[in-house]
């Protein structure tokens, strides 16, 4: 056994152990799928690693890259492909999950995928020829537009994030037909499984956290996130309708610390970013994110935020004069901080939010409920509605809070 098998091996090991992989389909296709075809460029060892791998970086942003094994999973349990069905995927990447999706469909399914940057179409085919599935066919072209020529699909998957469900996608599934995606939620990244039902109305099969480069092109939405200086602070809206307060007084509410609230839970990054963060903005559409990179991530303001993606990040509401901010000491239970002249009423109505979270049982992305219909259908209706470009998106948690 060559090591490049032994390694592979190891990772279907490793992501069955941890619950990424449950089916033997995805088992065997990603036991079968050499991923270091696909990453010529990598070594062996960091070929089978359960990290992204980027792939093309422009002007120091990076533009492509192959996801994270783990998350490969994830979607493609999420996918649940048969043979024989169709499949439209958004986003080549390296060509990877094309051949998983062709290993899965089988001989009697196809397989097309469509990138906006033609040098990544004419990788990914290279690499897929070398892997042996030369019959995927790989189409130059934004992806917003799904690839008409081809529909109806079976299943429509996104290797990008997307901030809009577009209508193109859901006109070229098949009935009864699952649309995949990374969709952007008061800025929270959930891969989420629509079904499409008889009424034209997505109603979600699964959710889960994720983490993608974004969707170029027609469907790319505008950039969220502002910088508050030239150190490294940033803030991202949950909701892009809501406009934050000003850069600068947010920036300066930061160097006056004042009267902080105990919660009395300790939060992960998760937490922070998704099951907590979540839960606020859904309930508080000013919500925000605040970031601290570079030379703001080792400040001491910034070390009491939760270190995510090698950065430091936690979520905030603004008030009058300044905003309220969650913070935690290494080991310590979280706390709510007020910045600024916020006064008393924003951290008590947070902190409001974070018990009924806690009684909630402290859901996640996977504890939610989406139903996705255009603007105007009565069929998303209810208390929690986020609006997008296209279409209007009803959250619900399956786990409601305790009475």
């Amino acid at each position: 056994m060559d090591s490049a098998h032994e390694a592979r091996a190891r990772m279907v090991d490793a992501l069955r152990r941890d619950g990424r992989v449950r089916s033997d389909a995805v088992a065997r296709a990603m036991g079968a799928i050499p991923r270091h075809v696909f990453l010529p460029d990598s070594t062996v060892e960091t070929a089978y690693a359960d990290s992204a791998v980027v792939t093309k970086v422009v002007d120091g942003v990076a533009l492509s890259s192959a996801s994270q094994p783990s998350m490969v999973a994830i979607m493609l349990e999420q996918l649940d492909l048969h043979p024989g069905q169709r499949v439209l995927e958004v986003g080549a990447g390296t060509g990877y999950n094309a051949a998983l999706m062709a290993r899965l469909v089988g001989a009697a399914g196809a397989v097309t995928s469509v990138d906006i940057d033609e040098d990544i179409v004419v990788a990914a085919a290279q690499h897929l020829v070398a892997a042996g599935y030369p019959d995927v066919l790989l189409v130059t072209g934004d992806g917003a537009l799904g690839h008409p020529a081809g529909a109806p699909y079976d299943r429509v998957v996104l290797t990008v994030g997307a901030a809009d469900l577009r209508p193109e996608w859901v006109a070229q599934l098949a009935a009864g037909g699952r649309l995949l995606l990374p969709l952007r939620v008061r800025g929270s990244q959930l891969s989420v499984a629509l079904d499409l039902g008889a009424d034209g109305v997505l109603r979600s099969a699964s959710v889960r956290s994720c983490a993608f480069i974004r969707l170029r092109g027609q469907g790319a939405g505008d950039e969220q996130i502002v910088a508050l200086d030239d150190g490294g602070w940033w803030a991202e809206p949950a909701d892009g309708g809501v406009p934050l307060p000003e850069a600068a007084h947010i920036r300066t509410a930061l160097d006056r610390p004042g009267a902080e609230t105990p919660l009395g839970v300790r939060l992960s990054a998760a937490d922070v970013w998704d099951g907590l963060g979540l839960w606020l903005a859904l309930a508080e559409p000013s919500t925000f994110r605040l970031l601290a990179r570079d030379a703001a991530a080792g400040s001491v303001v910034a070390s009491e935020l939760v270190e995510v993606g090698g950065a430091r990040a936690t979520v905030a509401v603004p008030g009058a004069g300044g905003f309220v901010a969650i913070v935690q000491d290494d080991g310590s239970p979280a706390r709510i901080r007020s910045h600024g002249d916020v006064g008393a009423e924003p951290a008590s109505r947070i902190a409001a939010l974070v018990d009924a979270w806690v009684g909630a049982e402290r859901p996640h992305s996977a504890d939610l409920q989406l139903t996705v219909a255009p603007h105007g259908s009565t069929a998303a209706v209810g208390d929690c509605l986020v609006e997008l470009p296209s279409a209007t998106v009803l959250v619900e948690h399956l786990r409601p809070p305790a009475a």
